[in-house]
């Protein structure tokens, strides 16, 4: 490791949008898209850039190349706590939820990497590891997909990268799930069986649901209604069949949520996303949290931006290994995360995130 005793200012910050099609339409629940904003920042100090990502609004460059950009610049590069309480002290006339909280995510992403590199380690050993690889499961399963479209997905992860858990998206038209469930049941045979309603289902109709997802080995309902609706959570939770578990926090902007969340009983395993949540450091508040709360935490989507802080937090469950990021980081990045035997592993020799842009690839999806 080397030896930084003198502030590293932070000198170049800038952030670019790129939106990505689809390989095909996708819904959930509650929401259909075709494609798919990221936005990547880099941060430069003391001869080193770091590379920080999220996806969010095109507007959230907007907001790092200016409000945060310029409330940041300056700051030692080592002291990102400062940053970071800087950060969210000048959101809060604009309101610390939503875009401000991607664009403070982003930013906090590429300072963990910046000081990583500036050390010339990579960023789950500056962390501090416990693990050297995490568990992913895959995810898709759209409810726009057909059956047949479904069931070679879910098998694909099972089959191809080892994956010991798929999830399948629900709640689109409920009277159609129970044939999606029992096809994917039938197509990755023993490999645990998610599902994923975004919020879509009352409080009867996903526990007349989860009756029958119990019928079919279901381990994991997430976000069977809104995360909003903390009673409604803690309600399902006491009253699900076993084992199926309550996911929900994918939605998360800041601790407040992750405590709200865990004070209500409302969840079995707590959902985080780095990329909403203010990033590394607020994933790690997070982590804590969880452990105070004996529950487990499970990483939303972003496994490349994911994998190091995985490797550095103790009661954490796996990692969702969603198809839309897969695809945008193995485009994006050199270096990204590919998913064998089940897991996912950082790369020892790479510092920080060990990701590098292919900026002659990704242009052409510039906004």
């Amino acid at each position: 490791m080397g030896s930084l005793s003198s502030c590293v200012p932070l000198s170049r910050i800038s952030a670019h949008a790129y939106t990505v099609p689809t390989d095909s339409p996708e819904a959930d629940g509650t929401f259909a898209w075709d494609r798919t904003t990221i936005i990547v920042v880099q941060i430069e100090a003391g001869g080193a850039t770091g590379i920080g990502y999220t996806y969010s609004d095109a507007s959230t460059a907007t907001l790092i190349n200016g409000t945060l950009g310029r409330a940041v610049g300056g700051l030692d590069a080592l002291d990102i706590p400062q940053a970071l309480q800087t950060m969210r002290q000048t959101v809060r006339n604009i309101g610390r939820s939503g875009i401000a909280a991607t664009a403070i995510s982003a930013i906090d992403v590429a300072l963990w990497d910046l000081k990583a590199k500036l050390f010339g380690v990579p960023l789950f050993r500056l962390l501090g590891a416990v693990r050297d690889r995490v568990p992913v499961y895959g995810s898709g399963g759209f409810t726009s997909y057909d059956d047949a479209t479904l069931c070679r997905q879910l098998a694909g992860w099972v089959e191809r990268q080892g994956c010991r858990w798929v999830k399948m998206k629900v709640g689109s038209d409920p009277d159609r799930d129970p044939r999606r469930v029992k096809a994917a049941r039938a197509a990755i045979g023993d490999a645990g069986l998610f599902v994923d309603a975004n919020g879509a289902l009352s409080v009867k109709r996903a526990r007349a649901f989860a009756l029958f997802c119990h019928d079919h080995d279901v381990r994991w309902f997430e976000e069977p209604v809104s995360s909003d609706d903390l009673p409604g959570l803690r309600l399902l939770r006491q009253t699900m069949p076993a084992p199926i578990e309550v996911a929900a926090g994918e939605y998360v902007y800041h601790l407040d949520d992750v405590r709200r969340m865990l004070e209500a009983e409302a969840v079995d395993v707590q959902q985080v996303d780095a990329s909403r949540c203010c990033g590394i450091s607020g994933f790690l508040e997070a982590a804590t949290l969880c452990a105070a709360h004996h529950i487990d935490l499970s990483g939303h989507c972003a496994p490349s931006l994911h994998l190091h802080v995985a490797c550095a937090v103790p009661r954490f469950r796996h990692l969702e290994y969603f198809h839309d990021h897969v695809r945008i980081e193995s485009m994006f990045f050199d270096g990204a995360a590919v998913a064998r035997d089940g897991v996912i592993a950082p790369d020892p020799q790479r510092p920080g995130l060990g990701l590098a842009p292919k900026a002659a690839d990704i242009e052409r999806y510039a906004v």
